[in-house]
């Protein structure tokens, strides 16, 4: 076997291996197609810190607050929390006259949601004493919630004992705006239905996306520290590293604004995907040791987390370029190819035959309809919760849906290379209510 053939066939080994960590993902997706976890109905009534995060949040806050109050539990019960964050705007006003316990903080090097709960969190301690509620729940100024929201997670919160982060359904309330956030919406309905749906039905530990999850308040008797431009995955990863298993409420449902432009919807993206980097950097050798202690009880979920975090795309880019700089330089190694012959060969050249375009047009005309296939699937098994979208928009998601996770590939690049990255907010102005979100069900 000559060198040429050698090369390929180790960075066909790689490639193998790359996919095989994530195998496991096709088995949570197809039981969360078929399956769900359900919780029976508790008579304990537990105390609830609502946590809102806000900055500049005029225009949504108020649904939010009002949603709340308008949930099936006890309002004795519950207390809204806002922190307005470096906001120059009336969100804090607005909250205050809808009866929230409003806390103002101005630090403009503290900018990411990270920090606004890390001060929430400290001023809950100071005045209130963070172990007289049962538990917090961490949303987002622009979030609405079912009615129910707040009774079914606490089914689920009791049903675990209050030692489990209780994660829910992430609806959009503004799915069918234009395609952009049909396709944000689309992305999250798989994450729910066939990411975390799946892995609480099987035993193993999800992963919170954002907000709209439940917290035992013991979890931050010392405070907050996520800070990161992605708190919400550095949680993850700690929780499951401290073996604090994440469960997923499907019958639990809120909704959020998705981005409408492509502008912001890149500067998100990139945002995400340079925090998801960073918690793998800090956190993924810790994972994998955590894997092999004698101790460990959860090893699936610390396997699932350690690949989940992992930048899979950039990897499989990164496989290629190597592919293909071992196999340019064929000629000063193996006498038997030349220049010529690699480049305009007819059994094979580096582009064609079995060469790197070859293999990246092999690799697209497999994933395009399969990504298709997807959001087909889940425009028929959420025809309930995926509301106000009308056929064409449905057809230009399918069509677009697999653009808008291949580019992935390049939001990764950026994010590599955009060392100082900061954080802007993402501007909201939808003040849908959850009563216009009904509406749209029952027509539906």
């Amino acid at each position: 076997m000559d060198y040429l053939h050698i090369v390929r066939l180790i960075m066909n080994i790689l490639f193998i291996l790359l996919g095989a960590l994530v195998l496991h993902f096709a088995l949570f997706g197809i039981v969360g197609v078929f399956a769900r976890k359900r919780y029976p109905k508790t008579d304990k009534i537990n105390r609830y810190g609502l946590i809102i995060p806000a900055r500049n949040e005029e225009a949504v806050i108020a649904g939010l607050i009002e949603s709340i109050q308008k949930n099936d539990y006890p309002q004795d019960k519950l207390q809204i929390f806002v922190v307005a964050h470096n906001c120059t705007d009336k969100t804090a006003e607005i909250a205050r006259q809808c009866g929230a316990t409003v806390y103002e903080y101005d630090n403009p090097d503290e900018c990411t949601m990270g920090y606004a709960f890390k001060y929430l969190f400290s001023c809950i301690e100071r005045d209130y004493k963070t172990k007289s509620f049962d538990g917090f729940f961490l949303f987002n100024a622009d979030n609405v919630l079912d009615k129910n929201y707040i009774s079914k997670m606490n089914d689920a919160f009791e049903y675990y004992h209050r030692k489990s982060v209780i994660t829910s359904y992430r609806n959009s309330k503004n799915f069918g705006k234009n395609l952009i956030s049909g396709l944000y919406g689309m992305y999250f309905a798989i994450g729910c239905r066939l990411e975390s749906r799946g892995r609480t039905v099987l035993g193993c530990s999800t992963r919170v996306q954002g907000t709209g999850y439940l917290i035992n308040s013991k979890i931050v008797k010392n405070g907050w520290p996520y800070v990161t431009l992605t708190e919400d995955w550095e949680f993850t990863a700690d929780q499951i590293l401290f073996e604090h298993n994440i469960r997923y409420c499907d019958e639990a449902v809120f909704y959020d604004e998705q981005p409408t432009s492509l502008k912001i919807m890149w500067r998100q993206r990139v945002r995400w995907s340079r925090g998801h980097l960073l918690v793998f950097y800090a956190r993924f050798k810790e994972l994998v040791a955590g894997i092999f202690k004698k101790e460990t009880k959860h090893r699936v979920s610390l396997y699932d987390i350690s690949v989940n975090i992992m930048p899979v795309p950039l990897m499989l880019l990164c496989l290629q370029v190597l592919q293909f700089v071992l196999e340019i330089i064929t000629p000063l190694v193996d006498k038997n190819y030349t220049w010529r012959q690699l480049i305009l060969g007819d059994s094979y050249n580096l582009f064609f035959s079995e060469g790197m375009l070859f293999n990246l047009a092999r690799s697209a005309l497999f994933s395009l309809p399969f990504m298709m296939l997807i959001a087909i699937v889940m425009f028929i098994i959420e025809h309930k919760r995926i509301r106000g979208v009308n056929p064409f928009l449905k057809i230009l998601i399918v069509l677009f849906f697999p653009i808008f996770m291949g580019i992935q590939t390049l939001i990764d690049v950026q994010a590599f290379f955009s060392r100082h990255l900061g954080w802007k907010p993402i501007p909201h102005d939808d003040s849908t209510k959850i009563e216009t979100l009904d509406e749209q069900g029952q027509e539906e």
